[in-house]
């Protein structure tokens, strides 16, 4: 199979790409105030683990914030940013056009061939962050095999996001509570939410034609979710860390951790 990688394009549009990216980092942020730490954190372990100049797979990229935090602190890596969304990699190969460390590729994660796609065969590094928890059980199983035939010996899978921990319940009900009151107080000082996000993306002409493609490959994020059937989600850390070791990492851990969220490391 032919890989799709296309390097940042060099073409000229009238999209603000800057403001997009910063867009979508605020509106991440609304969900997840303590996001630039948990990047501090995982940046900490790549350069501890595999140097300060790595070939990193950023896995489920979305505009690229991993990457351009990576690059803005390392800059002798390399980026290859993979993602399903056209909308969002749209933004990304706008924000980071020109920069030859960074290279895009369009790929289906739940696809068994979708590493064929991607231009190296081995990574230093894999890092992905609030993206697996879409995933049901088997399928995020079966992507923790094929990372580990892409993680180098001696490299390095991480991955932060939500994994709740089901143990203390009322802790968790005081800390939902608090987080709920704080994003109510940001919203009516103006921030966005997913839905508000997108109504803003699919306003924009250079984005109107991806979001449309990304509306009818994921559903338009702008409109209630249908009601479906129950997923089968993990959301236990101790799940993730089990089913890494089954997959082929040789060591494990947690390595930081908020109210619902946690960092797992997991070493080739």
């Amino acid at each position: 199979m032919t890989p799709t990688t296309t390097p940042a394009p060099t073409t000229t549009t009238t999209s603000d790409w800057q403001r997009w990216q910063t867009s979508w980092d605020r509106q991440q942020e609304w969900y997840m105030p303590d996001r630039e730490e948990r990047f501090r954190v995982m940046i900490d372990l790549v350069e501890a683990l595999v140097g300060t100049t790595p070939r990193v797979l950023d896995l489920a990229c979305g505009t690229g914030s991993i990457s351009e935090r990576l690059l803005r602190r390392l800059p002798g890596a390399t980026t290859v940013c993979v993602d399903i969304d056209p909308a969002l990699l749209t933004i990304g190969r706008g924000h980071f056009t020109g920069d030859e460390r960074v290279s895009f590729v369009e790929a289906d994660l739940t696809r068994p061939d979708w590493t064929e796609e991607l231009p190296h065969t081995s990574y230093d590094a894999v890092l992905t962050a609030t993206a697996l928890h879409w995933f049901d059980t088997e399928p995020l199983r079966d992507l923790y095999g094929a990372l580990a035939g892409l993680v180098r010996e001696g490299g390095v899978f991480l991955n932060a996001d939500h994994m709740r921990d089901e143990s203390a319940p009322r802790i968790n009900a005081a800390l939902h509570e608090l987080h709920s009151a704080r994003q109510e107080k940001q919203r009516a000082d103006g921030a966005l939410d997913w839905s508000a996000w997108w109504q803003e993306v699919s306003r924009d002409p250079a984005l109107a034609r991806p979001a449309a493609k990304r509306f009818a490959l994921l559903g338009d994020p702008r409109k209630p979710a249908p009601e479906g059937a129950k997923r089968d989600r993990p959301t236990a850390t101790d799940w993730h860390v089990d089913t890494l070791r089954e997959q082929g990492f040789s060591e494990v851990r947690q390595v930081w951790c908020s109210a619902s969220d946690a960092l797992v490391a997991a070493l080739r």
